[in-house]
């Protein structure tokens, strides 16, 4: 239980930092994000949420259960990301899902971390050889597997 639960803080951590690796990257690099980058900020949320909550309330299966449907939600949203970044001519620029994301009582309420006004194709330089979707989508994929192994992990 004590490595599941270490498990789920560090990835708990990691998610909060991600959050503010996006908040440096919208404020101090000027880069907006689109509305498929706000979905992905919440995603990690849900993420860091989760696994907060499985690792206080000592119950690490159900926190890294709950943790992975976000983590799998991040993959595909960022599996779309990249999709829009390999075919600019499709994008989902300005549209019904910025408009409803912008909405939402969170984005109204927190505008400079979940208010979109960016376009997806514009995901700026890269940031050590990857884009910033390339990166989302790895850590996406790192963070599964890491709640993967917690929920299959036998208890002692």
């Amino acid at each position: 239980m004590k490595n599941s639960r270490t498990v789920l803080l560090s990835i708990a951590a990691l998610c909060f930092l991600m959050l503010g690796v996006a908040m440096y990257l919208q404020h101090a690099m000027h880069m907006a994000p689109c509305p498929l980058c706000v979905i992905q900020r919440y995603l990690f949320l849900a993420i860091g949420i989760a696994c907060l909550a499985g690792a206080a309330a000592k119950r690490p299966k159900i926190g890294a259960g709950i943790g992975i449907l976000a983590a799998l939600g991040g993959l595909g949203v960022g599996a779309k990301h990249l999709y829009v970044l390999a075919h600019p001519g499709f994008s989902c620029g300005i549209d019904p899902v910025e408009t409803a994301l912008n909405k939402i009582f969170t984005a109204e309420l927190m505008p400079f971390m979940f208010e979109s006004y960016g376009a997806c194709e514009n995901a700026g330089e890269p940031f050590f050889g990857l884009s910033i979707p390339q990166w989302a989508f790895i850590w996406f994929a790192i963070f599964a597997i890491g709640l993967l192994w917690t929920l299959l992990r036998r208890q002692k």
